[in-house]
């Protein structure tokens, strides 16, 4: 592939396929399926447009977001619990925090760790079921971001930058790869109850064309907006329609054989239908057995939610679709400024079956080894207290996890200081991360590139080193 040239040749703006298609068949998702649909014709996508061969075909990344504390759930820290109630040491420097506790006494962990597995990696009660797993999971407890508040958090560990305005991961994927679904968007984005922090522009295409942005799908019902016609039309009324326009178009185009717009007019109805029956079909959990619905916690309200979204994720990522990222307590929920223990006891007993059911599924269909999780939020918390029973935003230091798609399991990454405040050992900053994963799905992230404004820009901002010990 030619460096500096769209990987994915778009012919169409996002405005013109908006126009063309015409109302009804959700145009946001028709136009990113229709760039795939042009891709897959083109002889130079043939290799999906990977530089080497890739370990991973598809993410699931499972966005905790709101800041879930490292050292209470993947990083112990036994000289915390020794300064409990003292100030942060002199030695370690006063850190600029979000909400001014810098000066606040330290707060121990009330957590008990335990090592599980073969691999002896230490996870605090709070996670239990996920401990079952850690034979297949690299935790990097050495993360730091920019982000010193939610927006720019979020948005960074989305999209490389603290500012809006740049494409998300889950976009230069798609710009990359190019579906590998006809009748499915490549980047699906699932929530729970709300938006996250910064809306849409967390799955945003930035300046890279609108086609890859992701596409929102909701839990139950049309999972796509404004896809389904009406009810009083009918699948055969609807076909009929569509290919009566189909044969207008044809017979116009026969004395336009270089008209490439009408081409993809045709192509974009001819998505829409087949949209209208695979998007539903996609999320239909009543298909799964008992057994796999128990395994995600569907039986029980509180797992419910964030449980039937990791199993649509499997369902999604199955039928071809690349990316799908899940947000778990969207609208900062694991922010625990205050009773730390009551807010992350809530969110954890959410999330723990389902992401632990979630690894075993994928394992047992023999998907893991192709499918990379991704588990993390857009920061850790401080050591230091806030009031008497909260921590505050920590992006110095902070933990993630990996599984599948290539990673090495049973082994953890770098460290934090003695307190858990900043990265000490082998410190992976965020464009680290996107070139680490962006590196398992087969592309050099210096050569994943996209001409902008007379500039070659890429996914990790000009920065980044792939992480390496990940999977060797």
């Amino acid at each position: 592939m030619k460096q500096g040239q769209p990987h994915i040749p778009v012919n169409l703006s996002r405005r013109e396929v908006i126009c063309r298609a015409g109302g009804g068949f959700g145009a946001l998702a028709l136009s990113a399926l229709l760039a795939e649909d042009e891709a897959r014709s083109d002889s130079s996508t043939k290799q999906h447009g990977t530089h080497f061969p890739a370990k991973a075909k598809s993410v699931i990344w499972l966005f905790m977001e709101g800041g879930p504390s490292h050292i209470d759930l993947f990083d112990p820290k036994p000289a915390l619990q020794r300064l409990a109630g003292k100030p942060l040491p002199a030695s370690f420097g006063r850190p600029i925090t979000a909400m001014g506790t810098a000066e606040n006494a330290l707060l121990p962990s009330k957590r008990i760790f335990k090592q599980h597995g073969q691999s002896g990696l230490w996870v605090s009660d709070w996670y239990p079921e996920i401990a079952k797993h850690v034979d297949d999971l690299t935790v990097i407890r050495s993360c730091w971001a920019d982000g010193l508040n939610h927006v720019g958090g979020v948005g960074q560990m989305n999209t490389g930058a603290v500012l809006s305005g740049r494409p998300s991961l889950g976009a230069w994927v798609q710009y990359g790869l190019g579906s590998a679904s006809r009748d499915l968007p490549t980047f699906v984005v699932l929530l729970d109850d709300r938006e996250p922090i910064g809306g849409a522009k967390n799955w945003s295409s930035g300046f890279l064309p609108a086609a890859f942005q992701g596409t929102q799908f909701r839990p139950d019902g049309n999972p796509i907006l404004a896809l389904k016609p009406p009810a009083t039309i009918g699948d055969e009324q609807q076909k009929n329609k569509l290919d009566y326009i189909t044969t207008l178009n044809r017979h116009f185009g026969e004395t336009r054989q270089d008209d490439s717009e009408l081409e993809a007019r045709i192509k974009a109805y001819e998505l829409a239908f087949r949209m209208q029956s695979a998007a539903p079909e996609a999320i239909d959990l009543s298909k799964e057995s008992a057994a796999t619905k128990q395994l995600y916690g569907l039986d029980n309200k509180r797992t419910a939610t964030f449980g039937a979204n990791c199993l649509m994720a499997r369902r999604l990522v199955e039928r071809g679709v690349r990316f799908v990222q899940l947000y778990c307590g969207t609208g900062s929920q694991w922010d625990a400024h205050s009773d730390l223990e009551g807010n992350h006891s809530r969110l954890c007993a959410v999330s723990d079956k389902p992401v632990a059911g979630l690894l075993a599924d994928l394992k047992a269909r023999g998907m893991l080894d192709d499918t990379l999780v991704i588990w993390g939020g857009e920061f850790g918390r401080t050591p230091m207290t806030e009031g008497t029973t909260g921590r505050d935003h920590n992006p110095w230091g902070f933990s993630v996890f990996m599984a599948g798609g290539g990673v090495k399991g049973g082994q953890v990454i770098g460290s934090t200081d003695e307190v858990g405040l900043r990265a000490a050992e082998n410190p992976v900053h965020v464009h680290d991360l996107h070139a680490t994963i962006l590196h398992l799905m087969g592309f050099n992230h210096r050569q994943l590139t996209y001409r902008h404004d007379g500039r070659e820009e890429r996914a990790t901002v000009n920065g980044g080193n792939v992480v390496k010990s990940v999977f060797t």
